[in-house]
């Protein structure tokens, strides 16, 4: 079991248990899967872009990444249904932990002037997406390898019911929010 894992059930859940209170322990909100994914829009023109993309994201996440594909043409970006145009991968259980462990632990604090993540990123239902400007934060990735720096998209799916809960939940859990 990752460190965070045992952290959420020793001290995060208790905690949400007291301040929510909930009548069942099945009511306390938990990391239910952490989504990643990387939109590769030039990818249309260039497959070794997309290619490369998705092995950086396998690095990243530890699970092997699934090439998005077009799912309708649209002439005016010159897209054609069938064409790569990113990455994703979904992460749970073990991996998930461990994911969400490095990313505050090690990715975030690389990150430039960094100053805490704003929380405007709810979804309404405990949901959160964090949007990184450069996927170069994470140490897995062999800086000298990497051609150009992407972007990123991180979903955290939570099984809390409101965005209150969410976020006291990630919260507990070690994720830097804004003051």
């Amino acid at each position: 079991m990752s460190r965070l894992a045992e952290q959420y059930k020793e001290k995060a859940a208790p905690e949400l248990l007291k301040e929510f209170g909930y009548k069942s322990p099945m009511q306390i909100p938990s990391l239910k899967a952490i989504s990643l994914n990387i939109g590769l829009g030039e990818g249309t023109q260039n497959a070794k872009l997309v290619e490369d993309g998705a092995n950086e994201l396998t690095l990243i996440a530890g699970q092997k990444a699934v090439i998005s594909r077009a799912k309708k043409s649209i002439a005016s970006f010159k897209l054609r249904e069938g064409m790569p145009i990113g990455c994703r991968v979904t992460l749970r259980r073990e991996q998930m932990w461990d994911f969400f462990d490095r990313l505050v632990s090690f990715a975030l604090p690389r990150v430039r002037d960094f100053r805490g993540i704003p929380d405007r990123g709810f979804d309404g239902r405990g949901n959160f997406t964090l949007g990184i400007r450069e996927h170069t934060i994470f140490p897995e990735l062999d800086l000298d390898k990497v051609e150009r720096p992407k972007g990123m998209n991180v979903t955290i799916v939570t099984t809390a019911s409101t965005d209150k809960e969410g976020k006291r939940l990630l919260e507990l859990l070690g994720m830097p929010f804004k003051k």
